[in-house]
């Protein structure tokens, strides 16, 4: 049994990404008999591994472990705005890629963000997601769920603005769930429910609520600017339910170069033809059902807890990482 520190920016009240993935990742790790503590910093307490997410926020806690305990190993997982912002502009995050003794990203176009010295300590793991059994839809709507916090890294009105280029005849119903960051967002929201009859902002829910949703919609919108690897689309995957993402490296990583549910970055009038195309036409959405149905596997519960668990087995052995990174999550189901 290993001592097993996480570091998240998130504290406890938060849902949010980095905060679902160290709570996760905590529960995986005692099912394997660790012993887990979960906090926005690290305090000096006992860790045989520190795992720390986000290279930029929890620099400091990085910094000071490596301090303390240099011979230790720790683990950096890379969030979506570690790969594709900070590691370009702050040398903390920098700074925190070089101690890291092994890197996680959460998707295949990760390590491509990586220069090949960083990729050679890089482990892809996918986040996983508890299957979810589809419920029958409204018949009313054409229910469109987006998941996610209003800021900026989520382009979140994006789908928003795709209904004003929607056919009059369509019973699309956005229904976007999370939490305006601020005012600006709130405001924003309550006027486009104002001006446009097909959209509701539900606000932040918990999460049972959101899965509820998600197992009677139609399909999921990821609009994202960027992305680390959204638990999101692990939750959709594991629903099999379709999703119409941004064509961003962090949703591509997600779902496959051969995808055939993207659109262009921040362009809603593309959206609104990829979501009527979706509503009128049954093979496309049953082709793209076919599509999430064979991603489903990297998202089980069983592939995440022997990724991590591979992963800390190497950490043990005291291996030099590989000259190329690899998926530590296929490598453990071998």
């Amino acid at each position: 049994m290993s001592h097993i520190f996480i570091v998240t920016p998130a504290g406890r009240d938060a849902r949010n990404g980095n905060r679902n993935t160290a709570v996760r990742w905590a529960a995986l790790l005692r099912s394997l008999r660790h012993e887990v503590h979960v906090d926005t910093r690290w305090d000096g307490t006992r860790a045989d591994v520190l795992i720390a997410l986000h290279a930029r926020r929890s620099h400091d806690s990085i910094l000071r472990f490596k301090t303390v305990a240099p011979g230790r190993p720790l683990v950096l997982a890379l969030t979506g705005t570690d790969l594709y912002r900070d590691i370009r502009v702050d040398e903390s995050a920098r700074r925190s890629m070089a101690l890291a003794d092994r890197m996680i990203v959460l998707q295949d176009m990760g390590p491509a963000e990586l220069t090949a010295s960083l990729r050679a300590k890089t482990r892809v793991i996918y986040q996983s997601a508890r299957p979810l059994a589809r419920k029958p839809s409204t018949q009313r709507w054409f229910d469109i769920v987006v998941v996610g916090h209003l800021r900026d890294e989520k382009d979140p009105f994006r789908c928003a603005l795709a209904a004003f280029h929607l056919p009059a005849a369509s019973r699309i119903r956005i229904l976007h769930l999370g939490r305006a960051l601020e005012a600006q967002y709130e405001h924003e929201a309550r006027h486009l429910m104002q001006t446009q009859a097909r959209y509701r902002w539900l606000g932040e829910r918990p999460h049972a609520r959101v899965r509820a949703l998600l197992a009677r919609a139609r399909a999921l919108v990821v609009s994202s600017r960027m992305e680390g690897g959204a638990n999101i689309v692990s939750e959709a995957l594991a629903a099999e339910l379709p999703v119409l993402a941004s064509d961003i490296g962090g949703n591509i990583g997600m779902l496959g170069s051969d995808y055939a549910g993207y659109y262009p970055l921040g362009d809603e009038r593309a959206l609104a033809r990829v979501l009527g195309r979706f509503e009128a036409d049954a093979d496309y959405r049953m082709l793209l059902e076919a599509q999430c149905r064979a991603r489903k596997p990297l998202v089980a519960c069983e592939r995440e807890r022997a990724a991590l668990a591979a992963l800390l087995r190497e950490l043990a052995s005291g291996e030099q990482a590989a000259d190329d990174g690899h998926d530590q999550g296929r490598e453990a189901e071998q």
